[in-house]
Formats: structure tokens, C-alpha cells, sequence
């Protein structure tokens, strides 16, 4: 709870929550779309770079490839229990489950740049090559979901709409973007780092807070949509990050990964896209409803992961690393 507090007087949160004041309250207050989708670029431009500096100067490759083949899994298996728990707790469609659940297995940039502000800001190391585990999250999910969403169905994409979907999932901006910038920061390593320290560091922190009171503007603006909802749904935004963070959680500490690593894995595993996803679906699922998929992961799941969530993935993972390294040394004997 006292990291909680702590993460809830700190500058990012306390301008999400500005935002999500002065949305509810119908302030005319607004930040225009391109100057938040220039601090989108910018986040995600930064985090990828400074994972691929990470990774040049520090960086263990062979630690990178089953910790990928790992974030696959997640992404590709959380679908299921999301799908499952829909169907249990509110009753809700096969088609509008299965697209829910594809949004759950999937992750959020967003949520992954704030926990790795928060744990900038506790002096938390994590490993820099996580980058890499946020862009190969993406995608698995989007094909279970559609498995989930049509299976006992008849019929399938024609071909034209199946090779507009792939395009939609690989080409996806911001994981091209991700990607691409993290290849830059591997290249020039601790050069390219000297060099753009000044833009990618120093002021990451405010263009965060900037970009969190939009957020909070968003969120506000997708309050109308909790009409459809009913306390099964909201029980279930709650319920499912904590069901993917421990998911998350438990393969960090396998893997050996560091707090910081092991806190962000199960962030990931915790959150849900509110980007990549939503497109995809349009594509793959013209039937689902999309109020529902965004009301719950932009507005439930995305606040709680960062006012409530991210604090207590990281204390956990403070609490069980230790254990977990006397468990494991007790096994190798």
C-alpha cells in the first residue's frame, strides 16, 4: 500500500487523473490529436531505443530467445481464461468474447512505458531488451481470439481480407516503430545514446505526464460505453490483469529474470491493447462490438494497472524474487 500511495502522488498518475477530473467534469480542456500521436511516437520511439542501447551494452542474447519464446506463449494461451471467465461471469457472446479476450492476450505500450517510469523513478535495473518482448506480445493473441471468436463457425476470410488482416497485425505502427527504434539503439549502442540522451532521457518524464492527461481525457470520454456493462464485465477488468500478471509474474521468476524484468513481464502479461488490437478486429470481426473491448481495457483495466496494478506487480516481485533464488539454488543441490 505504501508503494501504491507513492505511486499515486507521482507526477504521471497525478496528470492521468487531471485528465480524467476534467473529462467528467466536460472541461473544454483537450490536448489536439496530432500533438498526441507526436508524444505516442516519441514515447514508444524512446523506449525502444533506449532497450536496444540496453541490450548492445549489457545485453545477454542467449537469455533474449527463450524469454521471447515465453512472451509468445502468453500472448497466444491468456486469451483462454479471458474467454472463459466472459462467458462465466457475464455472459457474453461467443464473437464479442473472443474479441475481448484477443485484447487481453495482447499487451499496452502505454502501460509498459509507465511501469518503466515507475520503476525508473525506485531506482528498479531491468533487463533492456523487454523492448523486444512488448512487440512479440502483439500478435499471438489476435489469432486465438479469432479461433475463440469463430470456432464451431461456419466460413472464413476470403483472401483479400486475410492478407489485409496480416498487414494490419504486422504492420502495425507502433511495432514497427518499437522494433525499428530498438534495432537503432542496438547499432549505435552507447554512441547513438550520447548523442540523443538529451531527447530519449531527459525529458521523458514530462512528455509522459502530457501524454497521461490525454489519457485521462480518453478515458473520460469512454465512460458512456459503462452503460452497456454490467457488474460481470467489471468484475472481469479487474479480475483478468490480475490472472495475466500472475501468469507473467510466475514465468519471470523461471526465467531468472531480474524485479524490474520480472514486474514488467507481468505488466505485459496484466494489460490489455487498446491499439493494435481494435484494428485487427474491425477487419476480422465486423460483428463484435468494439464499446465493449474498449470500454473495459481502456477504461477499467488501463487505470487499475496504473494507479493500483503496477505497484503491486513490482512488490510482489520484490517479495518472491528472493525466495525464488533460494528455491532454485536448493534444487540445483
Amino acid at each position: 500500500m505504501d508503494v501504491a500511495a507513492a505511486n499515486l502522488l507521482s507526477p504521471p498518475v497525478l496528470c492521468f487523473l487531471l485528465g480524467l477530473v476534467a473529462g467528467i467534469v466536460r472541461s473544454d480542456l483537450e490536448i489536439p490529436e496530432a500533438v498526441a500521436r507526436a508524444l505516442a511516437v516519441y514515447l514508444i520511439f524512446s523506449i525502444g531505443f533506449k532497450g536496444g542501447v540496453e541490450l548492445a551494452n549489457n545485453g545477454d542474447l542467449g537469455a533474449l530467445v527463450p524469454l521471447l519464446l515465453v512472451a509468445a506463449a502468453l500472448s497466444l494461451l491468456l486469451p483462454v481464461p479471458a474467454f472463459v471467465l466472459l462467458r462465466l461471469l457475464a455472459n457474453v457472446n461467443r464473437i464479442d468474447a473472443g474479441a475481448i479476450a484477443a485484447h487481453y492476450g495482447s499487451v499496452s505500450i502505454v502501460t509498459y512505458v509507465a511501469a518503466t517510469s515507475f520503476l525508473q523513478s525506485r531506482g528498479i535495473a531491468y533487463e533492456g531488451f523487454m523492448t523486444a518482448v512488448v512487440a512479440v506480445m502483439e500478435t499471438p493473441a489476435i489469432l486465438t481470439g479469432l479461433l475463440l471468436a469463430r470456432a464451431g463457425q461456419r466460413g472464413a476470410l476470403d483472401s483479400r481480407r486475410r492478407w489485409e488482416l496480416a498487414h494490419e497485425i504486422f504492420a502495425n505502427g507502433s511495432v514497427v516503430l518499437l522494433l525499428g527504434s530498438f534495432a537503432i539503439g542496438f547499432v549505435t549502442g552507447a554512441e547513438g545514446m550520447r548523442r540523443l540522451a538529451p531527447v530519449v532521457t531527459n525529458g521523458f518524464t514530462g512528455l509522459l505526464c502530457f501524454f497521461l492527461l490525454d489519457m485521462g481525457l480518453l478515458v473520460a470520454r469512454r465512460f458512456a460505453g459503462f452503460r452497456t456493462m454490467g457488474a460481470g464485465l467489471v468484475l472481469f477488468g479487474v479480475l483478468m490483469p490480475l490472472v495475466g500478471a500472475s501468469a507473467g509474474l510466475t514465468a519471470g521468476l523461471f526465467l531468472g529474470l531480474s524485479v524490474g524484468g520480472t514486474a514488467l513481464l507481468a505488466t505485459l502479461a496484466g494489460s490489455a491493447s487498446y491499439i493494435a488490437v481494435p484494428a485487427a478486429m474491425r477487419l476480422a470481426l465486423p460483428r463484435a462490438n468494439p464499446s465493449l473491448s474498449l470500454s473495459l481495457a481502456l477504461g477499467i483495466t488501463f487505470p487499475f494497472n496504473l494507479v493500483l496494478g503496477i505497484p503491486l506487480y513490482v512488490a510482489v516481485a520484490e517479495r518472491f524474487s528472493g525466495w525464488w533464488e533460494v528455491w532454485r539454488a536448493y534444487l540445483q543441490t
